[in-house]
């Protein structure tokens, strides 16, 4: 919110890794929690806020194939999952992520969600999601 997002976005960032839930990956077993966290938005929020869900994941591997200096912000857990995702994207992969009209959406979710591992940052009070999701919804 305080970067002026809108409703779906603050929606996608609030929700990215709701893939993890246990109810939620139970639901969708065997799939990555940014699948499974795309498959709960698609029922519950819209279409752009679980595309963003869902590629949050592959933005963190455009950031670190066009910034070099991305990786450096990553934290040592991130590097290691970032080999299990399939390391920086190729060009063929950047140039195609790169087409999406809903490419940024994704890297400012990857960006907010690198964000949030300061455990002194700013909170979203819960009445401000339940607003956003409000609006969205209406």
């Amino acid at each position: 919110m305080a970067a002026g997002a809108d409703d779906e976005l603050v929606l996608a960032a609030a929700f990215h890794d709701v893939g993890r839930a246990r109810q939620v990956a139970a639901r969708h077993r065997g799939l990555p929690h940014e699948h499974a966290g795309a498959a709960f938005a698609r029922d519950h929020l819209t279409e752009r806020s679980a595309w963003a869900i869902e590629q949050h994941v592959a933005a963190k591997r455009y950031l670190v194939a066009v910034d070099p200096a991305y990786h450096d912000t990553l934290s040592p857990v991130s590097v290691r999952s970032l080999r299990v995702q399939g390391g920086p994207m190729s060009p063929e992969e950047v140039a195609a992520f790169e087409a999406h009209e809903w490419s940024a959406d994704a890297v400012a979710l990857r960006r907010w969600d690198d964000a949030a591992k300061d455990p002194e940052g700013a909170v979203l009070a819960m009445e401000e999601l339940v607003a956003a999701y409000e609006r969205v919804m209406a």
